[in-house]
């Protein structure tokens, strides 16, 4: 049986695949968290905060009687309630991302990368393979979390940077719309996550799939997924 032949783009999840769960639940998250009050209530915010409020204050109005979220306010109160419901709210993800810009700038954050990563972006884009990234992570907070790590500044090997803008990440019609900007068919384009409903959505969109296993993820089924336990296994 001929052997397929190496994919001719990359597309990776962040948490749990490039990155430590612990560190987005253990660092991210509480810095962000013990900052929303501060930043939620400036006088005079500029146009990315404004962005990130207005796309809250949306998403508060299309919210169900189900579990009704509290008052809006300055924004702080309704994020909070989201957080603690661990919501991919893409107003939510925006607001993160210009806090945890702070935290970087400051050097009082570090972006974690497993170390296994870094050298196989490296050889991937050496072989001429194409990467994007694809997380509900606004992609501000992503481009922030490869800028800043131990092992430099990880940006330049991307050519692109997706978030939930673009699509859920169980949708397969995000992952068409991705495979659009690589110009890519889908076939040629795998995609690594720790997550096998999004896989199941790429798959469904034709791509080829992995199933990153990495300490402390949650237990996943592989199903119909390859199973890798760092990047240096993916040939």
């Amino acid at each position: 049986m001929p052997t397929a032949s190496p994919p001719s783009a990359i597309l990776t999840d962040i948490e749990g695949t490039t990155t430590s769960i612990a560190f987005v639940y253990d660092v991210l998250f509480p810095y962000a968290a013990a900052r929303l009050e501060r930043t939620c209530a400036q006088a005079h915010p500029g146009p990315e905060l404004r962005e990130a409020l207005e796309q809250l204050r949306a998403e508060h109005g299309r919210e169900t009687a189900a579990d009704p979220p509290p008052p809006f306010g300055d924004g702080a109160p309704y994020a909070r309630w989201l957080m603690e419901r661990d919501r991919k709210s893409t107003g939510l993800k925006l607001l993160q991302g210009l806090i945890w810009d702070e935290g970087y700038a400051r050097g009082e954050i570090r972006g974690h990368i497993y170390p296994d990563v870094p050298p196989a972006l490296k050889a991937w884009r050496e072989q001429g393979r194409r990467l994007r990234i694809f997380s509900s992570g606004s992609v501000h907070a992503q481009k922030l979390l490869f800028g800043h790590t131990d092992h430099g500044d990880l940006t330049p090997l991307f050519e692109g940077f997706h978030d939930t803008r673009t699509g859920p990440k169980q949708d397969p019609a995000a992952y068409t719309a991705i495979a659009a900007a690589f110009g890519l068919p889908p076939g040629e384009i795998l995609f690594l996550s720790d997550v096998t409903p999004e896989l199941d959505a790429a798959s469904r969109a034709g791509y080829r799939t992995g199933l990153l296993v990495r300490p402390g993820n949650r237990p996943a089924e592989p199903g119909i997924h390859p199973v890798y336990g760092s990047f240096g296994e993916i040939g």
